[in-house]
């Protein structure tokens, strides 16, 4: 058997829905030698099939070989799918890859959100679904060519296999922790994607240039505020120290536009209803308010039909 650059029997992994998330963690694994497909739009399955995948990286630039292709049905070998689609598609693309997925498949979810999981197992109730915390600041910028920005670790929750997809990942250059509170690192995502996303789209700025804005840090920490009471009411016990974690954004990651920033500025569809817009209906369903969630997000939704 053939080991990959970590030492381990290489995994076959299929990437659904290979945007600038999927592309840098499949191009890492496939870069360490395991066997990658990235499931991805037309113009980027025709470039990396010309040139290999353009891994732009703080610490290497490489065309990486990787296998590519527009169809769902590639997923039929894999046996670890990291499923990277906007949280709007989660149910249209995990129909589509039902029919295609091994009996055996590991379905991670490495989406924005923190109800992605739970939507996709309704969907695959029998196959083996986990959720991951992503924490990358990446992007795409052109056919085949992702950006890194910094960072690049996942937090996943346990299961059947889980270790020795830990040991991939660490193996590839990825670093990954597995724990047992992953709602409550999804959470703390959400909150801090609450805080950034919305604010980073309607100005169309990074995230050190938007928290220098008169009053920014005060809508923020309103923003954070009513996330913790949801969570609170929703008896989520959130990972970490919020308030560190929300600063250490804008001092890694000055420079980087938020992915819904990203969105409204390619005119497509922004995840706003599962960020901001999912703090404002589960506040409506405790009896809390969330005005400022809520204008932020009536904010984006205005942009984002303006572009359609």
């Amino acid at each position: 058997m053939t080991l990959s650059a970590s030492g381990i029997a290489p995994l076959q992994v299929a990437v659904v829905g290979a945007g600038a998330v999927g592309c840098y963690f499949g191009g890492m694994l496939a870069r360490a030698g395991h066997g990658v497909t990235l499931i991805a739009r037309p113009a980027h399955v025709e470039a990396i099939e010309a040139n290999g995948l353009h891994m732009e990286t703080r610490t290497f630039d490489e065309q990486v070989r990787v296998g590519a292709s527009t169809e769902v049905s590639a997923v039929r070998d894999a046996q670890f799918v990291l499923f990277c689609v906007k949280s709007t598609d989660t149910e249209a693309a995990a129909t589509q890859a039902l029919p295609h997925l091994a009996p055996h498949a590991v379905v991670l979810s490495l989406q924005n959100g923190v109800d992605n999981a739970e939507r996709l197992r309704r969907l695959l109730p029998n196959h083996v679904v986990a959720s991951a915390v992503v924490y990358v600041a990446t992007e795409m910028l052109g056919p085949g060519h992702v950006k890194h920005h910094g960072r690049g670790e996942l937090v996943m929750e346990p299961f059947p296999g889980s270790s020795a997809v830990r040991q991939a990942l660490v193996g590839a250059g990825v670093p990954t922790e597995v724990s047992d509170n992953v709602r409550g690192a999804l959470w703390l995502k959400l909150i801090i994607n609450c805080a950034y996303n919305a604010i980073s789209a309607i100005a169309q700025l990074p995230y050190g240039k938007t928290t220098t804005g008169e009053g920014v840090q005060d809508v923020m920490r309103d923003v954070v505020d009513e996330c913790l009471a949801v969570a609170k009411a929703e008896g989520v016990e959130v990972a970490g120290d919020v308030d560190s974690a929300v600063r250490m954004i804008f001092e890694t990651m000055p420079t980087q536009l938020s992915s819904t920033a990203q969105d409204l500025a390619r005119g497509r569809r922004t995840e706003i209803d599962y960020l901001n817009g999912l703090v404002v209906r589960r506040g409506e369903v405790q009896g809390i308010a969330t005005p400022a969630n809520r204008v932020l997000w009536s904010l984006v939704k205005l942009l984002e039909s303006k572009r359609a």
